[in-house]
């Protein structure tokens, strides 16, 4: 089973909780579609996107509970995304965590299920 991550402020989160639904972060509010990772690239976007932010969480989803709205497209890189084209419903989530900051100061996400 593979699994997709959201990397997400614990303050979005308690929102999306209460709504039932996260319909996105700014930049997936602007850019039409919910950004994911992937195993091999959580880490990586954790990194580069959310250093220095101590209030993250993880939040882990079945690819194949989001069904087609699932779209892994390739980013600048060429590497594969997945991408949500539509509300992420908070009852798909497998898990959430948190995700502190590491002596580099970038969140620390932990071992992830491919």
């Amino acid at each position: 089973m593979t699994t997709v991550y959201k990397i997400l402020g614990k303050a979005e989160w308690a929102a999306a909780e209460a709504a039932g639904a996260f319909t996105g972060s700014g930049v997936d509010l602007q850019d039409g579609y919910i950004h994911l990772s992937g195993a091999d690239t959580a880490q990586e976007t954790a990194r580069l996107y959310f250093s220095g932010r101590d209030d993250l969480v993880l939040v882990s989803v079945p690819a194949a509970a989001l069904g087609p709205a699932l779209k892994w497209e390739a980013s600048r890189g060429g590497a594969l995304f997945p991408h949500l084209y539509g509300p992420l419903d908070v009852t798909l989530v497998g898990a959430v965590r948190a995700a502190p900051l590491g002596p580099d100061g970038a969140p620390q996400l932990g071992s992830l299920e491919p």
